[in-house]
């Protein structure tokens, strides 16, 4: 698959991606990127946040793919039931949050517990081995729960601005692989 072929849904985590961030970039530059908005980015809502992804996903004119990052993942996981049958192709998910953690900001803390049921698409799990907000043990869990291949990103933080992934083309190669495996 192509990324023409699809509709890529980038679905940031908690306060958004801002213009710097690999999500922003990605946006910008790929003509078939379009990003799930959210009513408040500093305020996430567990209910909310994941209705208005089902929508974007509805409203998508082609096959899906979702790219998500930090809460943007648990968001996606939450919005599984309620997505149309068959329109979500594949997931990207990068830097999955540990929202069981004792130190976790109780303004994320309502999107835990994570479902751990097995996605009903491909997906590709992109994990740090010094995230500050997952340990990458707990990311394999994600990744073995969900039925994702997971991707040692080594020491990279959260992937994110801030820890030097503004471009990432290491990840957009991830990407490329995986739109490639759906034929």
């Amino acid at each position: 698959m192509k990324s023409s072929d699809a509709v890529l849904l980038i679905v940031p985590g908690w306060q958004g991606s801002g213009p710097d961030h690999w999500q922003s970039r990605w946006e910008r530059s790929l003509s078939a990127a379009r990003r799930v908005v959210q009513a408040d980015w500093d305020r996430p809502d567990p209910t909310e946040w994941p209705r208005r992804l089902a929508e974007a996903v509805a409203a998508a004119d082609k096959p899906v793919v979702v790219i998500a990052h930090s809460l943007g993942v648990p968001t996606l996981i939450h919005a599984v039931p309620l997505l149309p049958a068959g329109k979500v192709r594949a997931a990207f998910l990068v830097a999955p949050p540990d929202l069981e953690r004792a130190d976790i900001d109780p303004a994320i803390a309502g999107f835990a517990p994570v479902p751990t049921a097995p996605l009903p698409f491909p997906s590709v799990l992109v994990a740090s081995r010094t995230d500050p907000y997952c340990d990458y043990r707990r990311a394999e869990g994600f990744a073995l729960d969900w039925g994702a291949a997971i991707v040692d990103a080594g020491d990279a933080g959260h992937i994110n601005a801030e820890a030097g992934y503004g471009p990432w083309p290491e990840g957009s190669v991830r990407l490329l692989g995986l739109l490639q495996s759906l034929g």
